[in-house]
């Protein structure tokens, strides 16, 4: 005699469930590997069945978000978080979106709704800390990365954050101190090839080579590269590894005696050490930076070429970039649209000469009737010698805070550098001028987000340039 089993409504309820679950996890498992792309197709799939599924409203929210569309990913993270709101981390992605929409106030709302549910976990914490910085209050913000830090030690994050923090308000060596810890980061890990010589702790070294790696973004290298001749003082020889891009003007600078660019080129060595450690091994503070510009000079015949490229243009060379790297983790930030450029383009009798390499898409339509009359020869800019010689012969460079500013502030030539808020650590608060950079200038955004201030406040002194 058999017996049938018979399923009740509450059991495939439960089936359900327990699918959904099955599902989620695989998306969160993609989510941890970096397969976006398979996680957010998880998620529609559970959409589709469930249209207002929390879990899938909050994941595919998330990526939705990074990638690009942010009021869409916002709005589903708070569809997600109307029906449950017992998830921290949904807050805490709801903080990050947030504060790309500069809406800071709700941004740091729902940071401290993550670590209100979730007081322990450091991460929560962290993400506090930055949206407080947002809101310019760092005092709290350094509360909240040392809280994470007694719950977590070796938190990267916050040891970075701290130490961007102290050397914002000019706290010198405990600021390279913790700077130190951006190569734990993640994304900093892997990044360089195991090393075959051990770091350098700053010894003299008459009879040694050191090897000196150009680590971070092109910016940075060309900051950092003013202590090479100090690092030539206390070790025989310099070797220097940095980027193509940046190879052809670096190997110039006194004290680096060999420049590569391939890691199978570089000759043994003693020790090594990265460019941006050397400010901390140094003990480098405001009054001790090797502020003598020019440091870098581009090549002479280099500059007679473009000297003739730009022959017969009037008025002052204005040279201009207004967006960095796409790539670069503040991008969204440090770049700004062409269109807010709208009133420095209406300034007459001077000539702007294109710094930008790459046209954001976005931008091309409105190009000429933005900055009428732009003198483009970026297609001949292949290397950072080649733009060099190019900034040689302007009278003055207007960009935001990119390699453009770093290169022309190490050439000696006169710069004006947008900034947004909160700008970098490098700039300090509250300045215009930089004891890195005796030329440059700074015009700072009143306000998070606020380019039209900045534009209106450039186009104003350029219209006081004499003519």
């Amino acid at each position: 005699m058999s017996t049938a089993t018979t399923t009740t409504p509450a059991d495939a309820e439960a089936a359900r469930a327990q699918a959904l679950r099955e599902l989620i996890l695989r998306a969160e498992q993609a989510m941890v590997a970096k397969r976006f792309n398979e996680a957010a197709g998880i998620c529609q799939d559970v959409l589709e069945a469930t249209p207002d599924h929390p879990p899938a409203l909050a994941l595919l929210g998330g990526i939705i978000g990074h990638r690009g569309d942010v009021t869409r990913g916002v709005a589903m993270l708070e569809r997600a978080i109307g029906r449950d709101r017992s998830v921290a981390a949904w807050f805490s992605n709801l903080s990050g979106l947030y504060r790309m929409q500069y809406r800071l106030e709700e941004a740091t709302a729902a940071a401290r709704e993550a670590v209100r549910l979730q007081p322990q976990a450091p991460r929560f914490l962290v993400n506090l800390g930055k949206s407080l910085i947002d809101q310019g209050e760092r005092d709290e913000a350094l509360t909240a990365f040392l809280m994470a830090l007694a719950r977590e030690p070796a938190n990267a994050e916050a040891h970075l954050a701290i130490g961007q923090i102290l050397l914002a308000r000019g706290e010198w060596r405990p600021g390279w101190l913790e700077y130190e810890w951006r190569n734990q980061l993640e994304q900093a890990k892997g990044m360089l090839p195991p090393m075959t010589a051990p770091a350098w702790n700053g010894m003299r070294l008459p009879a040694g080579r050191i090897l000196l790696v150009g680590d971070q973004g092109y910016g940075d290298t060309i900051q950092f590269c003013r202590f090479i001749p100090a690092v030539a003082e206390r070790c025989q020889e310099v070797v220097l590894g940095c980027s193509p891009d940046l190879a052809p003007l670096l190997a110039k600078l006194p004290g680096v005696a060999q420049c590569h660019s391939r890691w199978n080129e570089i000759p043994p060595h003693a020790v090594h050490c990265l460019l941006s450690s050397l400010p901390h091994l140094l003990e480098i503070t405001e009054a001790t930076i090797p502020a003598r510009v020019p440091y870098l000079a581009a090549d002479a015949g280099d500059v007679a070429l473009w000297q003739a490229r730009l022959a017969g243009q009037r008025g002052p060379r204005v040279g201009i970039a207004w967006a960095g790297r796409p790539t670069h983790p503040n991008d969204r930030r440090r770049s700004l649209a062409l269109a807010d450029l709208a009133a420095i383009g209406q300034i007459p009798d001077l000539t702007f000469v294109s710094l930008q390499k790459i046209v954001p898409d976005r931008d091309k339509p409105a190009l000429a009737g933005i900055l009428p009359g732009l003198v483009d020869h970026t297609d001949l800019l292949t290397d950072f010698a080649q733009t060099a010689a190019l900034i040689a012969n302007l009278d003055l460079v207007v960009t935001v805070d990119t390699a453009v500013a770093h290169l022309a502030g190490a050439l000696g030539k006169t710069v004006w550098v947008m900034l947004a808020d909160p700008a970098d650590w490098r700039w300090m608060l509250g300045r215009t001028d930089t004891a890195w950079y005796p030329t440059m200038r700074f015009f700072r955004q009143p306000r998070p987000g606020d380019w039209a201030s900045v534009a209106d406040a450039v186009a104003r002194a350029l219209a006081a340039l004499p003519r």
